[in-house]
């Protein structure tokens, strides 16, 4: 997938992701994580709040000690439909079905060695997201963040192929959205 700007219904809407201002007086903490908010199509009304609850995920997944991220990081999220994340999902997994997140890690070209570093995109579909948090009985925004976490996990190199990794993502996800108040999403399965 193509990792440049792309066009979009509204303008982007760049959050930053970094840790809330403390009382101390030391100088502000480096800005390690830019998420920009794009939005593709979907109906996003029912998710309240949606950019600044990215914006707090983003922050969450900034603060976990066990998430290595660069300072000057940067990743596109998103906000699309079931029809964006079928087709997008049948051209790179060969699957002819929505779903709820897709994650895109940036590939640089052999040589480049820009000063960005893109962590990649994250794209996400409204319809999957609402059935599945009405299914669960939670709030869809909460739904929403857990998300977002799970797909910026996969851009910086986290995966679900074996149990014992699948184990290692559910338990920094559950723990990364409780810093924020997202009840754990795997419920006992985490273990």
């Amino acid at each position: 997938m193509p990792t440049e700007a792309r066009s979009s219904t509204r303008a982007p809407r760049t959050r930053q992701a970094q840790p809330p201002p403390s009382d101390a007086t030391t100088d502000e903490p480096p800005q390690r994580l830019t998420l920009t908010v794009l939005a593709e199509g979907g109906d996003w009304s029912r998710f309240a709040a949606s950019d600044a609850a990215i914006g707090r995920a983003g922050s969450a997944l900034c603060n976990a000690p066990r998430v290595a991220i660069a300072e000057g990081s940067e990743a596109s999220i998103v906000l699309g439909d079931d029809a964006l994340l079928r087709r997008l999902n049948g051209t790179y997994r060969g699957k002819d079905a929505p779903t709820n997140v897709l994650s895109f890690p940036f590939q640089r070209p052999p040589g480049d060695r820009g000063d960005v570093a893109y962590l990649g995109d994250v794209v996400l579909a409204a319809e999957t997201i609402l059935s599945e948090a009405d299914e669960r009985g939670i709030e869809p925004v909460h739904h929403l963040q857990h998300l977002v976490v799970h797909g910026l996990l996969h851009l910086l190199g986290f995966d679900h192929e074996t149990a014992v990794a699948a184990r290692e993502m559910e338990r920094l996800e559950t723990d990364i959205l409780a810093t924020i108040g997202v009840a754990d999403p795997y419920g006992a399965a985490v273990t």
